[in-house]
């Protein structure tokens, strides 16, 4: 039977209080660190950004994926702190984290996959953070490009996780000048030819009020014949992320265009058919 008062409780619990100490130093020291670095890492493409060596976009892929690595990094100092403080061999750990990392390259070829993708997802500067991108069904605007996996929020809110081996195919729309589309209708009573001259002239006052706007507005002339209207098309470009808000613009400043010289924008119409000896609210028809 152990003898309990043959301990030296007193040493017991400095030894303790030391050990505690020791491990509350290394996590703050963690925290410090990471915080340092992250700034250090914040700073320097900044001045990247500043020097015009490389894009707002790439600067901020680059660094988030400079930030995931220094946690890495540091995530395994700090367990490495732990072995040495509680006595465990650090060379032990870092033969484990071999054997794990075996297993993981048997057992998991889809990680390895993911990473292999990011990698080359990163060289071939296929997105970048803040880029309006189309992968797959998601739809929306890159928030994160790691080596294993790709965040991208839909306009909506959603926040989507791509593990990087499911993305086969990008589109960037976030490359180049952009196109705004506006279709509008008008009756086919009206004068074609004074619609497109009405419409021009609505698109020359925005192109001159709107420094977003690259190219045109120019009205193409008749897209389509509707059911009950000729369709005439617009067409601008854009800078990137602006065409939705120039389309806005335009379609205002054509209603308001045909509005003051008469232009009509059809719209459905209710005719009421009244036969011998009925109701007229029984004879509803639509024209």
């Amino acid at each position: 039977m152990i003898d309990l008062g043959s301990f030296d409780w007193e040493v017991l619990l400095i030894n303790t209080g030391i050990l505690i100490l020791k491990v509350i130093g290394i996590f703050i020291a963690f925290a410090v660190v990471k915080a340092i670095g992250n700034k250090v890492l914040q700073r320097t493409f900044t001045r990247l950004m500043n020097r015009e060596d490389i894009t707002e976009g790439r600067a901020l892929t680059l660094q988030r994926l400079a930030e995931n690595i220094l946690s890495y990094v540091l995530i395994f100092i700090l367990v490495a702190s732990l072995f040495s403080i509680f006595g465990l061999s650090v060379a032990s750990l870092i033969a484990g984290a071999g054997i794990v990392g075996l297993a993981i390259g048997f057992g998991a070829q889809g990680l390895v996959s993911d990473v292999v993708t990011g990698f080359f997802l990163l060289l071939e500067k296929q997105l970048d953070v803040n880029d309006y991108v189309t992968v797959g069904t998601v739809d929306g605007v890159v928030e994160s490009v790691g080596l294993r996996t790709t965040q991208i929020r839909s306009f909506d809110g959603t926040l989507n996780y791509l593990p990087n081996r499911e993305i086969t195919s990008v589109s960037n729309h976030s490359r180049g000048n952009m196109r705004a589309l506006v279709d509008i209708g008008i009756s086919y009573d009206d004068n074609i030819d004074h619609a497109v001259e009405v419409m021009q002239r609505a698109c020359d006052v925005v192109a001159s009020q709107n420094p977003m706007i690259a190219e045109g507005p120019n009205v193409i002339g008749v897209q389509a014949f509707g059911s009950s209207e000729v369709v005439l098309r617009v067409i601008a470009k854009t800078q990137n992320g602006e065409q939705w808000a120039v389309e806005r613009q335009l379609r205002k400043a054509i209603k308001e265009a045909f509005d003051t010289n008469g232009i009509e924008i059809p719209f459905p119409h209710q005719v009421l058919i009244q036969k011998n000896g009925e109701n007229p609210s029984n004879s509803l028809g639509q024209a």
